[in-house]
């Protein structure tokens, strides 16, 4: 399906974004997969995100929505596929390895803690991909909040993905997310046990609004091979607080993209968040407008003006800015791709 830019959607390119943005950015987070990604008959709910998309957002489709939505920016990618059931791990992975030239295009595995080490290292050097997603949905036989990060990252994935120098994409567990105790203390562990690889924390931790993210910065901040991705976050508030709390060398532009298509926003409720949305598709803490008594556009475009808005009071420079939308991301995964997969 193609993009439907609205007048109102271009004018907010033109007037917030262009002059703002970098001539090049790396969304390093994004879910890309065709349908041979998916086992058979496979069971996507009836207001799943997908669906807007047909069930599949492959690498073209990416493509086509970045060339409409940024066309002043050169558009590169980190890609991984669906973190469900519903998807074929091997086959999601394989799917990668087709469209990765680890120049414009990085990639990551899906793993689950049941994978051997050997199965985790075949997947990704198979297919040369920079490093491997867990995702909690894949650890079994544990209640969902009772989940930890130890439990989605055993020790041998772990020490084999530290040997090759590689990176993990990590959605953090537990409903307390960044501010849950327990996350605290084995987010900074996970990184001095494993200092050869790049720990990417995606959403900022997962922390939507300020009484998630205040004071919870400081443990990872310490750790030099700690990375923080901001992807479906467009709270300005937040993000300015990691901009002046977290190292900016190793913040990365994300966009949970093609989640980050659909047209809302998410907002700041009483030390709470929710997404208000303009589309009935079900994320998180949706809240419908099924009144259509607000205009929205693309969570993408909330989560860039957030982010202007952000840089702007944190006083980030143009070289910082160029950083946190690709410098930072593209130097990190090319050195992995290259010192495990040579030039080429």
């Amino acid at each position: 399906m193609s993009v439907e830019l609205t007048e109102a959607d271009r004018h907010i390119y033109d007037t917030e974004l262009r002059g703002f943005l970098p001539e090049k950015i790396l969304d390093a987070h994004v879910h890309l997969f065709d349908a041979a990604c998916l086992v058979p008959n496979p069971n996507f709910a009836e207001k799943s995100v997908y669906r807007k998309f047909g069930c599949v957002f492959p690498y073209e489709q990416m493509l086509a929505w970045a060339a409409d939505l940024l066309p002043g920016q050169t558009f590169a990618v980190n890609a991984f596929g669906q973190p469900s059931f519903d998807t074929d791990l091997e086959r999601a992975a394989n799917y990668c390895g087709r469209i990765v030239d680890n120049e414009r295009c990085f990639g990551m595995a899906l793993v689950a803690p049941s994978d051997t080490a050997e199965t985790v290292i075949d997947r990704v050097t198979r297919n040369r991909l920079i490093g491997y997603k867990p995702y909690l949905t894949f650890v079994q036989g544990k209640p969902k909040n009772d989940i930890t990060i130890f439990d989605m990252l055993p020790e041998a994935q772990m020490a084999a993905a530290d040997e090759r120098g590689l990176a993990i994409t990590l959605h953090i567990p537990r409903e307390g997310r960044l501010a849950d105790p327990v996350n605290q203390q084995q987010m900074v562990d996970l990184c001095r046990r494993y200092p050869n690889t790049a720990i990417i924390f995606a959403h900022i931790g997962r922390a939507y609004y300020m009484r998630n993210v205040t004071g919870f910065l400081d443990g990872i901040a310490a750790c030099d091979n700690a990375y923080i991705d901001t992807a479906m976050v467009n709270h300005e508030g937040v993000l300015e607080y990691a901009f002046r709390h977290f190292p900016r060398e190793r913040i990365i532009f994300g966009s949970d993209a093609p989640i980050a298509f659909l047209r809302g926003k998410s907002v700041e409720i009483n030390n709470q968040y929710a997404y208000l949305m303009g589309e009935d598709y079900a994320i998180g803490s949706a809240i419908y407008d099924a009144a259509h008594a607000v205009r929205f556009t693309f969570s993408y475009y909330e989560q860039l003006r957030g982010i202007r808005l952000a840089a702007e009071r944190a006083g980030l420079s143009r070289l910082e800015i160029e950083n946190l939308f690709y410098n930072t991301a593209f130097h990190l995964f090319r050195g992995i791709a290259k010192r495990n997969y040579g030039k080429h």
